[in-house]
């Protein structure tokens, strides 16, 4: 039996990460300091994983817990712009410090890869869409610097530990147990509690950005992909498709059934305008999507009604 490791598993993607690795037959650890993360989310797994309460920024703890590791899948993360916006010391500490802690216990300990969530948001506002892993990145936030910044460390660990990893730039991703109830929270979960309470569904700027968005268990496939192919480096993990925020909003109150209302304020500090992915590179190892924004949405809707 193979032994993992996922930093951040009590989180949203984490914790569906978990779940599957699980039903995999890895042997699974977490690590997660429940700052954003919640037991609730891996509560049914308990018997079947061991929980460490701790915090990425605990180099030595990673260099104890990494022992005997065969795969290790980062996710653990300050994953927000506003938030990196309004403290970018905590968002730079826990993204780089934190990450670079990572490498430096995977190297001591000799696993066999990292997988390394990254995010789309290191590519800001290129204007040539779809974007692609080879073109130059434009961060806008702290947030969009932290990753980036990691996945240069990922890169140097490779070339000078041999420390082989992969780090996937993820888009706009989305589903059950995403947090609806924070002011830095992502606008599918926010415009899902709102319709189902028949509120106003509220827009920062015009609507007319347009987003990639990818639902958590195509990520889910990507990262076990990931580690299990022989390969290293950067791939974007999204749809490779875009909907305006208009759109979505709409197509919410339409499968929510309820007729909330549209309202419109100002753009937030930090948020690109455009996103749009090209995954030929992850499709040319297998990567493929299942999910389209429709079934993809209909699921979390279910699952947010019914409070999974």
């Amino acid at each position: 039996m193979e032994r993992v490791i996922v930093t951040g598993g009590a989180g949203f993607i984490g914790s569906h990460l978990t779940e599957e690795l699980v039903k995999q037959g890895f042997d699974v650890t977490v690590l997660d300091n429940l700052t954003t993360g919640n037991l609730h989310n891996i509560l049914s797994l308990k018997k079947d994983i061991t929980f460490i309460k701790g915090s990425i920024t605990n180099l030595s703890l990673l260099k104890k817990l990494f022992k005997n590791t065969d795969y290790i899948f980062h996710l653990a993360a300050i994953a927000s712009v506003p938030k990196s916006v309004t403290d970018p010391l905590a968002s730079h500490e826990v993204n780089n410090t934190g990450t670079l802690n990572v490498l430096q216990a995977a190297v001591q300990n000799r696993v066999k890869k990292l997988v390394f969530m990254s995010s789309a948001a290191v590519y800001g506002d290129i204007p040539t869409l779809p974007v692609k892993e080879d073109m130059p990145p434009q961060p806008k936030s702290p947030y969009a610097v932290d990753k980036l910044s990691a996945e240069y460390y990922c890169a140097v660990f490779r070339q000078v530990y041999q420390l082989s990893s992969v780090c996937l730039r993820c888009f706009n991703v989305y589903g059950p147990r995403q947090e609806p109830d924070s002011d830095y929270s992502a606008a599918i979960p926010k415009f899902i509690a709102l319709a189902l309470a028949g509120k106003p569904l509220t827009i920062y700027g015009d609507g007319k950005q347009t987003r990639d968005f990818v639902y958590v268990k195509d990520v889910i496939a990507a990262n076990i992909l990931a580690a299990r192919a022989d390969l290293n480096g950067i791939f974007n993990i999204s749809n490779g498709r875009s909907v305006t925020v208009n759109e979505l909003a709409g197509l919410i109150i339409k499968l929510t059934g309820n007729k909330s209302e549209i309202v419109y304020d100002q753009p937030r500090p930090g948020d690109i305008v455009h996103s749009l992915a090209d995954i030929t590179k992850a499709a040319s190892i297998g990567f493929k999507p299942s999910y389209t924004m429709e079934t993809g949405l209909a699921e979390t809707i279910s699952s947010f009604s019914s409070g999974l």
